[in-house]
């Protein structure tokens, strides 16, 4: 054989004992590259754009927070987090809880179109294009609350009245829909309700046997409850079916108490209540005289449920914050205060006469038919309001100044404690500073917290609104940089900046809450 073809020879022979067109010692496509381990944190699987997928896999209920390590609201969920975890294992609920460093692992939260932390999403099956938002509370019970009605029944099945009767003397609130045909739509419809109505047990039964025994001869859904009536029924529209919208507002109307006092506990309750007009009796309830008030308030409150929202606020405790929003002492109580949330007009008794379930009702009526003026907050007009470069407005002087047919007035509508109006402050004490000699301008400011105007109301902080000289009640609001040097050439223009200004920067949402707030809120990216 030629030495030439030994060479060739070999390689084909190499090559005969490898896989077709395979390099001796390559690995074959099957052959996957061995999987990363996911490590944890506190319970917590902790995911990257590796290890997702696998998780998606290995966890039909996945729940994921896409936090940042920066993000003081992250911080404060870590704890409740990993709590809520070790729950829901010590229970043996078949759900996982991971998260993700968004800043980190930048791919995952433009996939998922992260735009704030914290932002959670529950994944189920391994579906990675469709995962639900996560919407429940950011306390270690409500998390696993919210995935027990996820991955289990968000109701019990009743079987006998000693089921039932277990259920409703074991909570206040308890909603039973009882249903003769339980693969109808309507009990889908109340299902999906009693997965996020996180603060109701629910129960379920389609007993003929039940039926009897509460007094029923058609589906009905109904709430008991250990106040007030104590039952309260919602029957099922039988040519229209179960609405989810109005099965809603009924729970929320009728398992809020007839009277709730106003303190940490129940203030977020009595603000998702969708109910628009909360009356409002101050008193102090170390005095035995305004806890005699009480009886003749609950009395008055039966033929307002749904319309208005009767609340006790003691200002014996810790409510300066409610007193300063109505524009009250301590010592004006006991009085009277209605409030509608939609627009937060705010109304008094005209009469100041004592406080009876005559006159409450009285005074109800009156508002909701539009027989009693609003009134609006204003400081007093401070000493020297006018002395400084930048003018100290209110709503008692407001009108007169910014409407000034011969000014031009700017104006920065502030809150004490929100932060961009701390930073925007040296550059606007300048730009007055600046403008103080002109004599047809004026650089003014105004608390929005403690001053309401008839003209507009504030929704965010700080706004900036300019009043140009001249007849016609004309207001242009500012929506640019906050600078000097920006600020100055609005004013030289007349209330006009060139096109190519940069765009407004961000406004504190109304109301920001202040730094010891327990109002839920998110960081944005």
């Amino acid at each position: 054989m030629s030495r030439q073809l030994l060479p060739v020879l070999l390689l084909l022979l190499l090559r005969a004992s490898c896989p077709w067109g395979q390099e001796q010692g390559a690995r074959s496509p099957s052959e996957e590259p061995p999987e990363e381990e996911i490590p944890k944190e506190d319970g917590i699987l902790v995911l990257s754009r590796h290890t997702l997928g696998l998780a998606l896999r290995e966890h039909p209920a996945l729940l994921v927070e896409f936090y940042a390590p920066w993000c003081g609201h992250c911080q404060a969920l870590a704890p409740e987090y990993s709590k809520a975890a070790a729950v829901l294992a010590a229970e043996s609920t078949v759900v996982t809880l991971a998260k993700v460093d968004g800043p980190a692992q930048r791919e995952l939260a433009e996939e998922f179109g992260v735009t704030e932390y914290p932002t959670l999403k529950f994944f189920r099956n391994g579906n990675r294009t469709h995962p639900e938002e996560y919407t429940g509370p950011r306390d270690a019970e409500g998390i696993a609350e919210w995935l027990r009605r996820r991955v289990g029944p968000s109701a019990m099945r009743l079987e006998d009245e000693a089921a039932a009767q277990a259920l409703i003397g074991g909570r206040d609130l308890v909603v039973i829909g009882f249903f003769q045909d339980l693969q109808d739509e309507d009990v889908a419809t109340f299902l999906a309700l009693a997965q996020d109505a996180l603060d109701i047990t629910f129960g379920l039964t389609d007993r003929p046997r039940l039926f009897e025994q509460f007094g029923l001869t058609k589906d009905t859904v109904v709430l008991f409850k250990k106040f007030d009536e104590g039952r309260a029924d919602f029957p099922v529209d039988e040519e229209l079916g179960l609405d989810v919208g109005d099965l809603s507002r009924f729970l929320v109307t009728h398992s809020m108490r007839l009277v709730t006092e106003f303190n940490s506990q129940t203030s977020a309750k009595i603000f998702a209540a969708r109910i628009l007009n909360h009356l409002l009796l101050f008193v102090n309830q170390t005095l035995a005289a305004h806890r005699e008030l009480l009886a003749g308030f609950g009395e008055a409150a039966p033929r307002f449920r749904g319309q208005v929202l009767f609340v006790v606020v003691d200002v014996a405790a810790d409510n300066e914050h409610v007193l300063q929003y109505f524009g009250l002492k301590a010592e004006a109580a006991p009085t009277l205060r209605l409030v509608n949330l939609e627009t937060t007009k705010k109304y008094a008794p005209v009469d100041g006469g004592p406080v009876t379930a005559a006159s409450i009702t009285a005074f109800c009526h009156a508002v909701l038919n539009g027989q009693v003026k609003s009134y609006l907050l204003s400081q007093e007009i401070p000493p020297g309001w006018d002395q400084r470069p930048v003018k100290t407005l209110v709503g008692k002087n407001f009108e007169q100044v910014a409407f000034d047919e011969t000014k031009n007035v700017f104006v920065k509508f502030y809150a004490p404690w929100c932060t961009h109006c701390k930073e925007m402050a040296p550059a606007w004490e300048a730009l007055a500073e600046k403008y103080q000699d002109h004599e047809d301008i004026i650089i003014a400011e105004l608390d929005a917290t403690a001053n309401e105007l008839e003209a507009f109301v504030v929704h965010s902080f700080p706004t900036l609104k300019y009043f140009p000289a001249g007849p016609g009640r004309k207001v242009i609001e500012y929506k640019s940089t906050r600078d000097l040097e920006t600020f100055s050439k609005f004013l030289d223009n007349g209330g006009v900046l060139p096109m190519e200004e940069p765009p407004e920067e961000p406004a504190a949402p109304f109301p920001e809450p202040p730094a010891n707030s327990t109002m839920e809120s998110k960081e944005e990216l």
